[in-house]
């Protein structure tokens, strides 16, 4: 059987154009994305348009996609990590 620890996302570790590395949990995660979304000044991807609000998007980003372009050839990335204890 699998264990559920193997999909249990508790960290993230979230990268800018400029190499920083920051450890994030989920909600802080999603604070950020909403964030960058709502200084965002470039077109929005498709399937980020249909959706209502930037906290919507946030959470859609979380959920479904690994990066976002901030500016053309600049893309934030986050990452699922396990820590160990």
């Amino acid at each position: 059987m699998t264990d559920s620890m193997m999909y249990a996302e508790e960290m993230y570790v979230f990268l800018t154009p400029d190499a920083v590395e920051t450890f994030m949990t989920p909600p802080e995660l999603a604070a950020k994305l909403q964030a960058i979304l709502e200084n965002h000044d470039g077109p929005m991807p498709r399937e980020l348009q249909g959706l209502g609000s930037h906290a919507e998007q946030a959470k859609f980003l979380l959920e479904n996609h690994c990066d976002f372009e901030v500016n053309p050839g600049e893309s934030v990335q986050w990452y699922a990590v396990r820590l160990e204890k």
